[in-house]
């Protein structure tokens, strides 16, 4: 044990202050952001500021608000012995080619320093591009898994199968499956790079060679879905949850059912046990959101699976059954 050191003020790095903690002493900084109508997010010291606006009109306006915002946090923060890095500050814009097109602001000036637009942000091990198409998170993703199948084939003769699975389930499958809900509805073409992991995995447990086909071991033996099925799997049981209250908050306001809205008690969605699906303005990014994605694919799913009565376990399944039915309907 270290030794001990009596903490005034501040939060010195590797203190015994754990996230909520820090949240609760940082909480001014929301209410600043608030403040002057941005969006904010915490974890930890990591904060970041949303806001939106129409494209060649407010942008200036914004950026000029977000400037003062920011500089009324680094304010507060030096009245509380914090310190704001502006070195690892990062401003991106977000949204389709054609609205970043009329958007001419790239640089913030915080104070001494300049930040410079990004075309690449990393939220909690994510990787968002500008167009929101998530392309650059795949292939990032899908090159740290080659590198760990590299690493595994290596030994995989001195391995029996049950610790090469395990051993692909730790290294691999759960990076597949880490925040994978943000690729629902993604053009296929993005998928495959995942897709090609799972298979090469599949080939290093099975001791395939590399051009064998094991679509049949991944279902019959591994019992793996293809990568679109993981992301439906992530979130059907989302929306489970959020039906059965264990959800957080913000994610249970957007699963609302077709029976409990007034005036619809009558439908047969409501006696299917549909969940309302609140139309988009747009084709591209709205479907992809979990208001949209998460009721519209509950919605797809057989009466049986809308049985409330059903446990945790039951539900995940059967849910899974139906989804390697649909996965193999669509090979064929």
């Amino acid at each position: 044990m270290s030794t001990k050191s009596e903490v005034k003020c501040g939060v010195p790095q590797g203190s015994v202050l754990g996230p909520i903690l820090f949240l609760l002493y940082t909480a001014d900084v929301l209410l600043i952001a608030e403040r002057h109508g941005f969006q904010a997010h915490s974890y930890a010291d990591d904060t970041q500021l949303y806001f939106h606006c129409i494209p060649g009109t407010s942008c200036s306006d914004c950026v000029k608000r977000i400037v003062v915002c920011i500089a009324e946090m680094e304010q507060w923060m030096s009245s509380n012995y914090l310190r704001l890095n502006t070195d690892k500050t990062q401003f991106i814009w977000l949204g389709t080619p054609v609205q970043l097109s009329k958007v001419d602001c790239e640089d913030i000036c915080v104070g001494n320093t300049s930040i410079h637009l990004s075309t690449e942000v990393t939220c909690l091990g994510v990787k968002f591009d500008q167009n929101i198409s998530f392309a650059a998170h795949v292939k990032h993703l899908a090159g740290k898994c080659f590198y760990q199948l590299r690493q595994l084939r290596t030994v995989r003769r001195s391995l029996s199968t049950d610790a090469a699975k395990t051993l692909v389930h730790a290294f691999v499958l759960c990076r597949v499956d880490y925040c994978n809900a943000v690729l629902a509805n993604i053009p296929a073409v993005h998928l495959r790079p995942l897709q090609s992991v799972l298979n090469a995995a599949a080939r290093v447990i099975t001791r395939k060679r590399k051009y064998d086909h094991v679509s049949a071991d991944m279902r019959d033996v591994l019992h793996w879905l293809p990568v679109r099925q993981r992301t439906e799997y992530k979130l059907c049981g989302y929306v489970y949850r959020s039906l059965h209250k264990s959800a957080p908050t913000y994610i249970t306001a957007m699963c609302n059912s077709v029976s409990e809205v007034v005036g619809r008690q009558h439908l047969r969605s409501a006696a299917h046990g549909d969940i309302v699906v609140p139309s988009t303005r747009t084709k591209t990014y709205g479907p992809r959101s979990f208001s949209v994605a998460g009721p519209s694919l509950w919605n797809s799913l057989s009466a049986p699976l809308h049985d409330r009565t059903l446990t945790l376990k039951q539900f995940f399944s059967r849910l899974k059954t139906e989804l390697f039915c649909r996965a193999t309907q669509n090979i064929s």
